[in-house]
């Protein structure tokens, strides 16, 4: 069983982690690392040499944990210059270029779609795969942003079987928030609060998992599947028990 780690390096700044406390504390559980949510202004050519540098070191420390993949979230697309070709071109450049440093630390990279961001619709996705190198960069995906950004979600997972280097299990339907504060009583912008009121546990939403694992057996898939709850409506533990079970009732069977 494994995490992906968020908010690298500043998560460890931020609870005065070292990385060999971080090791004793995933031991004691059990836990392994599976990858780092990874993003950067690749868009922009000027940034490159800092990204590919941040890239490597987020790689570096994956290693020590014996992880070997990598989660590529492409630029805010409410940036001004996220829109023109020039921006979109520049950004799959690095894609490559990441993948390529991924390939010789023994790793594999890939695409992570999300809301918001400069690939989050099918067209993006699409536009973004052929300008990648498939023997370089592959496609890592959340279900419910494929779902909640207008993808077949199936289908996506079957136009790029042999480029898929991990996934987000994640369900998801639009619905309209009853309110605009989370749990910890702060008020949220309306479009988050849209989204998070759009997380569904495994099974209760729109998603057809059963679908997505029988391209995952069809490609005799044995890697990480990491399923993601930005909202836990019975809590973190009653919701996650919820997915173990939909996942061990529902999808495991497909695999046997």
């Amino acid at each position: 069983m494994g995490i992906r780690l968020t908010q690298f390096p500043a998560i460890l700044q931020r609870y005065r982690l070292t990385t060999a406390q971080l090791e004793t504390e995933l031991s004691k559980r059990g836990l392994h690392i599976a990858t780092i949510s990874f993003g950067g202004p690749s868009h922009d050519f000027e940034q490159r040499k800092r990204v590919l540098a941040e890239a490597g070191n987020a790689m570096d420390f994956l290693a020590l944990f014996g992880a070997n993949r990598l989660v590529v979230f492409s630029p805010a697309r409410r940036l001004p210059e996220a829109g023109s070709d020039a921006a979109f071109r520049t950004m799959c450049e690095t894609f490559n270029r990441i993948g390529e440093l991924a390939t010789n630390k023994g790793f594999r990279a890939g695409l992570h779609n999300h809301l918001g961001q400069m690939c989050e619709k099918p067209e993006e996705i699409d536009r973004c795969m052929r300008m990648t190198d498939p023997n370089l960069f592959g496609f890592s995906p959340d279900t419910a942003h494929l779902h909640l950004g207008g993808s077949d979600v199936v289908g996506m997972f079957e136009k790029y079987k042999k480029r898929l280097v991990m996934m987000d299990y994640k369900d998801a339907k639009w619905t309209a928030p009853a309110g605009f504060t989370d749990s910890n009583g702060e008020t949220l912008e309306p479009e988050a609060a849209k989204f998070l009121s759009s997380i569904y546990d495994l099974g209760d939403g729109e998603i057809d998992f059963p679908g997505c694992h029988r391209v995952l057996k069809e490609i005799g898939y044995r890697g990480w599947n990491c399923v993601d709850l930005d909202t836990a409506r019975k809590g973190p533990r009653t919701s996650y028990e919820r997915c173990g079970d939909y996942i061990v009732n529902t999808l495991e069977p497909i695999y046997s």
